[in-house]
């Protein structure tokens, strides 16, 4: 009998399929109807922090460091007071869903500085919360702010988060660092019980005719899923945090290849907005087909099975498979 079941922040997961943050997870239907779908576990829409600074004023400032601008930067945003439930119906989403299901509920927190963001972590996991997400999206816009400063950020974030909770912590990071490898260490030393790759980052468009800057949104495809697994599949076994893919995950193959990399899990947002809740059942009837076919007995079995320390050529991870394909790809247009 097949065993999709997979390990992911300490938490027994019935397979390794995760719902990510989006406004379906805003209600309670919805993820009642995830977990019909099969869903393994559900990351709630995040909590962002202009939300909790519109309600708290009383953000830290000696643990934000390069963030002495940030009030000013709020005038950037929309008003947040009237985005999803606030904090204190966010909390209340959280108890109402753990009252409703079986499945993980993970909480997320999307912002930068510490202030704010302690309470909130202390206050999600007393709600019931079986997992914080930190959705770390800074802008790094000011040229005085290092590199180095920016990485302590993240680090110093998570170190004062996770010294705050005792349920698990993952960052969710985006894919921006000069040291990736280096910056996962950092993070898993720090205490990072998993890390989330990779946020997206949602880019303004430019309105000729209105000669204005304006919201872009464009759901993911499975081309993203790559620069995901290239990072997964080269840090599997040298860090300790579980890795979660999130990004591209669309079909039944984009999981296997996600498992194959190291992953624990693979988490689903734009396959569901674009055709449904119950494509879940899909996915998941698809993922089983294939492990039939293919005679594999369990989801951990496959797990890191072509990481860069599992494959025959580990240069495939590495500039020299930047030659070779730019060669491959001359050797085509040569032969046309």
């Amino acid at each position: 009998m097949l065993d999709l079941s997979t390990t992911y922040l300490g938490l027994k997961l019935k397979n390794p399929v995760v719902v990510s943050p989006s406004p379906l997870t805003e209600q309670i239907g919805n993820i009642l109807r995830m977990e019909d779908a099969g869903a393994s576990a559900v990351v709630l829409h995040s909590l962002f922090e202009e939300q909790i600074a519109i309600e708290s004023q009383t953000l830290d400032q000696a643990l934000s460091a390069g963030t002495e601008s940030f009030a000013e930067s709020l005038s950037y945003f929309p008003d947040m007071s009237q985005y999803n439930l606030g904090p204190d119906g966010y909390l209340e989403l959280i108890r109402k869903a753990k009252q409703a299901v079986n499945i993980p509920i993970i909480a997320s927190l999307n912002g930068v500085s510490t202030g704010g963001w302690i309470k909130y972590a202390m206050e999600m996991e007393q709600a019931g919360a079986d997992a914080l997400e930190l959705n770390i999206f800074y802008l790094a816009n000011d040229p005085n702010l290092s590199s180095e400063q920016v990485e302590e950020m993240y680090v110093s974030l998570v170190s004062h988060v996770k010294a705050s909770v005792r349920i698990p912590v993952a960052v969710k990071l985006a894919p921006y660092f000069s040291a990736m490898d280096n910056m996962a260490r950092r993070l898993d030393h720090a205490g990072a019980d998993g890390l989330v790759m990779f946020n997206r980052f949602y880019q303004p468009d430019f309105d000729l005719e209105a000669l204005d800057v304006r919201p872009s949104l464009h759901l993911s495809t499975s081309a993203e899923l790559l620069l995901r697994l290239h990072w997964v599949a080269t840090l599997f076994g040298e860090i300790k945090a579980d890795m979660a893919i999130t990004g591209g995950v669309h079909t039944a193959h984009d999981v296997l290849k996600s498992m194959m990399a190291g992953a624990k899990v693979a988490m689903m947002t734009s396959a569901i907005l674009k055709n449904g809740i119950e494509y879940l059942e899909t996915v998941l009837a698809d993922v089983k087909e294939w492990m039939e076919e293919h005679e594999y007995e369990s989801i951990h079995q496959m797990q890191g099975s072509m990481s860069r320390q599992a494959v025959a050529d580990p240069t495939a991870f590495s500039r020299a498979n930047y030659l070779k394909v730019l060669s491959s790809y001359a050797s085509r247009m040569a032969m046309q």
